[in-house]
């Protein structure tokens, strides 16, 4: 079944693109374009498209705009936008798909077929999230997060993350209650992503939450609060002691 597509974009040239690549796509058929938030939400409250491609920055609002006046989405969602690391970041924590502009007809492909595999009921969560991170300037650490896991997406609370540990391209986010999700992103993703006054990175495979630490030993490890154990590179010793001393 073709998934009935809809485009939000304002710019001539990008929409003309993204119209050829979904054309290029058997799975999708074009439904309708609109270049404005109120264009955008008139045409999804009367057409209730399977999938929304969406420019951030509009003539008359964003793409959350859009989203918050939406009580519950039922689309999958794919961002397109240039580099805008606030946006991205909400983008993030929802683990949903953006794709940068100039749009790369690879990767909108790659980003087509993730999006065979989540359900619709999987995006509406993510959607929630972004709608919820993009209307704060500051993380908190009761914030949800979404993690993009080997078999699922599953959700997370930020205060819940005792540290995380990293190999290749996947990271094992290590939660209380001895419960662990495996993410198939890098440790270099989430420490981006990660507010940077509650987590810090103690080695080049370790991210550990503050809140969770509950000693440091001289021989160069930290111990968590459930006793386990991680390692503090010697060229972050430094860091790591000065991050300890702000802690209160």
């Amino acid at each position: 079944m073709q998934l009935r597509t809809f485009i939000i974009e304002d710019e001539p040239a990008i929409r003309k693109e993204l119209e050829w690549l979904v054309e290029q796509e058997k799975n999708l058929k074009l439904e309708a374009t609109a270049g404005s938030v109120q264009s955008a939400l008139q045409i999804i409250r009367e057409t209730n498209p399977d999938l929304v491609l969406m420019d951030i920055q509009l003539p008359d609002g964003t793409g959350f705009d859009i989203l918050n006046q939406l009580d519950e989405p039922a689309f999958h969602l794919i961002f397109v936008t240039a580099f805008d690391q606030f946006a991205i970041k909400a983008i993030k924590f929802g683990a949903l798909d953006y794709l940068l502009k100039p749009i790369d007809q690879e990767d909108f492909s790659a980003a087509i077929q993730r999006l065979s595999k989540t359900k619709k009921t999987d995006h509406s969560n993510q959607i929630t999230i972004v709608k919820k991170q993009s209307d704060v300037k500051v993380v908190s650490m009761t914030s949800n997060l979404c993690i993009t896991s080997v078999d699922c997406l599953q959700i997370v609370r930020l205060n819940e993350i005792i540290y995380l540990s990293g190999e290749g391209s996947y990271t094992e986010i290590h939660l209380e209650n001895n419960r662990r999700v495996t993410a198939s992103k890098p440790l270099k993703y989430y420490e981006e992503l990660l507010p940077e006054e509650s987590f810090i990175r103690t080695h080049q495979s370790y991210i550990a939450n503050k809140n969770f630490i509950d000693k440091y030993l001289k021989t160069g490890v930290m111990v968590m609060k459930d006793l386990s154990e991680i390692p503090v590179a010697t060229r972050r010793k430094e860091h790591v002691l000065i991050q300890l001393s702000l802690l209160k």
